[in-house]
């Protein structure tokens, strides 16, 4: 088997333990099979089927989100699939109605991809009710019922998500903010790897996305929370200078005594991360940690005492201010309650509803035309989508819905996700109707055992489901089969029309990709364009910082630090998903992990150069340092330039050595270690990652 085919079959067969979640599934298995089991016991099974359709649905939005955003999503994934369920029933009695609808709803389903996951994924939801309601003709008066009772049914799966928010509403901002201390505990405990990203970057994004929802929160604990935030941030910051003096200074003095003072720094502040961490999740006395902070104030009383010399100054900055942040993130989480802490200046409100929807709206019309990815993904899906809804009915197949709506699922914006889809869903389908075949063998004639085979395959669809595909398309084809017997559909019958139906579905899918593909590699010079200009407005900021002398804004710094990470995540994950395409050569793999490592390495350096801004006030730089940062900035444009298309060689960019030269003859020692260093570090990184990107612009 090739390697390209290899990588493919390893994602079609990968199982993420991380994903397995059973309380998450335990709560979705109560929300749909409550409905179903008291409408049994009533007689009145359809309209529990109609509760637990909505539950089913809203379920996948599901998640440990912080509750707020989870209450919000939730309740949108209950409007939109009682909403798609009265469309559904209200368009199905006519054939041209049925399929120009589907159509329509299908392309905009795609178009969400542009604005996140998550409102893709509520529009696939919605494709897919729809889809399935519109198989059968239904009055008006009954379409708008089924709406209702699939709109309470997905109500009540948001009332079990959040059924304890008034118990312990920052649960899972708790969470996340324990895992990003922890992980900084781990960072203060390692050495700093320059090529790899930089530490605690997953846990960083995961806490900012958490504490997202708490910017409108003016509560003592809402500040506190987000205050715990912004300390890990800075913390952060400072153990990525520490640990990069430590190897500058192991380089230039091997076996000096100064690599002693950092390891002690970083030995004490790693286990008091940890207790903080632990603080969080089970409320653990800090007691301990607090005497770790003040033995790591008499070290650094010790090395400036000590009349430290120039290697070890930088790290002194650092030092001090890593250890003014661990003492500020101790006494907040030790008074995490309302007692005994002292007020916060509050942040400014969000950007209110009306300008954040006109920025949806804006990024939805700028992905309106042909150059898009997304587009063209749109435009696939609702072609692919109608032609498989005529095609259904038109040959009258049983279980229509059952073609398009694999159709729906199966097609993705990139090759690696659809084929991996495609060949799950395909396999897992078989696998479970064989699965559902047996099944009906062993299982008592009786609705109470049906009901308590729904809530098993529930549970398995939820809890392992998002660890793998092919699991989740598996057990959800036992539990669909399972929930048409209840309606009084032949097993039988049932079973094989989804085996026909998935079979064409999935084939016109993956036949569309391969007829009219959107290449993820494609996507690339776009995605890393964004990046060069998101570091781009990062250092320009962190520069003029410097040539001012004024102390960085904490928020305006942040988000750009923030646009940054995500930028450069995005192309992590292009990169990644363009090996694992077919033809994907090796040479190409490791052209793109080099631009990757590079692009690391340029993270580290200007993250190193913020850090500095946190600790002793820096000396003015000289007009040097001024060319310097504009040519930083005239390379990064450049080069966002050249991968949109424009015309350059290496002679367009300007000569960062040159002006590192000049920098350094103009700064001399002292007072300028750390800005000598890690401009010396952007300008290797960027001048690598130009003759990297240049290499690719040209084989390309």
């Amino acid at each position: 088997m090739k390697p390209d085919w290899k990588r493919l079959w390893k994602s079609v067969t990968r199982f993420q333990a991380d994903k397995v979640n059973p309380w998450v599934a335990l709560r979705n298995t109560v929300g749909l099979t409550a409905p179903l089991a008291v409408s049994v016991a009533l007689g009145e099974v359809s309209a529990g089927l109609a509760m637990s359709t909505g539950a089913l649905n809203v379920s996948f939005r599901d998640s440990a989100a912080p509750y707020a955003q989870r209450a919000r999503l939730l309740f949108a994934a209950s409007v939109v699939a009682g909403l798609a369920v009265f469309a559904g029933g209200l368009t199905g009695r006519g054939y041209v109605s049925a399929v120009l609808v589907a159509a329509v709803w299908a392309f905009a389903a795609g178009m969400l991809y542009s604005l996140s996951a998550a409102a893709a994924d509520l529009g696939v939801l919605s494709l897919v009710l729809l889809l399935i309601y519109s198989a059968s003709q239904q009055a008006a008066e009954h379409a708008v019922l089924a709406g209702l009772l699939a709109f309470g049914g997905g109500l009540g799966q948001t009332a079990l998500s959040i059924l304890s928010w008034p118990i312990r509403p920052y649960g899972p901002e708790r969470r996340a903010l324990a895992d990003l201390y922890s992980a900084l505990a781990r960072a203060a405990a390692s050495p700093a790897d320059s090529a790899g990203s930089p530490a605690a970057t997953t846990e960083s994004t995961a806490a900012q996305n958490a504490l997202a929802a708490l910017n409108r929160d003016d509560s003592l604990q809402g500040e506190r929370y987000r205050s715990l935030l912004s300390q890990a941030e800075r913390m952060r910051l400072s153990i990525l200078a520490l640990s990069r003096a430590r190897i500058r200074i192991e380089r230039e003095n091997p076996g000096s005594p100064n690599t002693g003072f950092v390891d002690r720094c970083l030995e004490l502040s790693s286990p008091v991360l940890v207790a903080i961490s632990e603080a969080l999740i089970g409320g653990k006395s800090l007691d301990d940690a607090s005497r770790n902070v003040g033995e790591f104030e008499l070290l650094t009383e010790q090395v400036r005492e000590s009349k430290p010399e120039l290697q070890l100054r930088d790290a002194l900055a650092q030092m001090d201010a890593l250890a003014g942040q661990l003492r500020a993130a101790v006494d907040l989480a030790a008074n995490i309650t309302p007692e005994g802490s002292a007020a916060f200046e509050r942040r400014e409100a969000a950007a209110p509803p009306r300008l954040r929807l006109a920025g949806r709206l804006a990024t939805l019309r700028a992905n309106l035309n042909g150059e898009s990815a997304i587009f063209r993904h749109a435009l696939r899906l609702a072609v692919c989508v109608a032609a498989g809804d005529a095609l259904a009915r038109g040959f009258d197949l049983r279980r229509s819905y059952w073609l398009p709506m694999t159709i729906a699922i199966v097609l993705r914006p990139d090759f690696t996700a659809t084929f991996t889809r495609g060949v799950a869903r395909l396999a897992g389908t078989f696998a479970g109707l064989v699965f559902a075949t047996a099944l009906f063998h062993v299982l008592p004639p009786s609705r109470s055992a049906q009901v308590a085979a729904i809530a098993v395959l529930m549970f398995a669809v939820r809890c392992f489901g998002p660890a793998n595909y092919g699991i989740f398309v598996t057990a959800i084809t036992g539990l669909v089969v399972l929930l048409l017997a209840m309606t009084g559909v032949d097993p039988k019958e049932a079973i094989a029309a989804r085996a026909v139906n998935t079979a064409a579905g999935g084939a016109i899918a993956l036949l569309a990709y391969w007829l009219w593909p959107t290449w993820e590699h494609t996507q690339f010079p776009e995605t890393m364009a964004k990046m060069l200009e998101a570091f781009r407005l990062y250092f320009k900021t962190v520069e003029e910082c410097y040539v001012h002398g004024n102390p960085p804004e904490d928020r305006e710094i942040d988000r750009l630090r923030i646009a940054g990470r995500l930028a450069r995540t995005n192309l992590e994950a292009c990169v990644e998903r363009s090996r694992a395409e077919p033809g994907a050569s090796a040479g190409n793999v490791s052209l793109l992990g080099g631009i990757v490592a590079s692009s690391h390495r340029l993270a580290h350096a200007m993250l190193a150069l913020e850090a500095g801004l946190h600790g002793n006030q820096p000396a003015p730089p000289p007009e040097a340092f001024r060319q310097f940062a504009g040519d930083v900035e005239v390379t990064l444009s450049r080069l966002a330039a050249a991968l949109r298309g424009s015309p350059l060689t290496n002679d367009s960019f300007p000569d960062l050595r040159q002006d590192h030269h000049r920098l350094i003859r103009s700064t001399g020692p002292a007072n300028y270690a750390l800005l000598n260093v890690e401009t010396d570090r952007i300008t290797n990184s960027l001048n690598t990652l130009s003759e990297q990107l240049m290499r690719w612009i040209q084989a390309r």
